[in-house]
């Protein structure tokens, strides 16, 4: 099990590094509806809070495509580490029912 774990970690990996910045500039369906009906503006710069990679790039890196690669990257370790320690709570709470 930690050998499929693993390599479905570094294909996760290899498509959020290499395949992101080929993903669309187009706006998402719900922010093309807000433009559309004229509505986007009331939602602009009402955050609760900021988001941390916002527009999936890094602040700190110039270079659009590797913003975005970066960011792929950082969501893609981030979503492994809190699925797998939740994964071995769950275990552990489940062994001591």
């Amino acid at each position: 099990m930690k050998k499929i774990t693993i390599i479905m970690f570094l294909i996760s990996l290899s498509i959020a590094v290499f395949l992101s910045p080929f993903a669309s500039q187009l706006p998402d369906g719900l922010e093309k509806v807000a433009e559309d009906k004229g509505f986007i503006e009331k939602a602009e710069g009402k955050e609760v809070f900021q988001a941390p990679l916002p527009d999936y790039t890094v602040s700190f890196i110039k270079n659009e495509s590797i913003s975005t690669s970066f960011a792929g990257l950082i969501g893609t370790v981030l979503v492994f580490l809190i699925s797998y320690f939740g994964a071995v709570v769950l275990k552990k709470w489940n062994t001591r029912s």
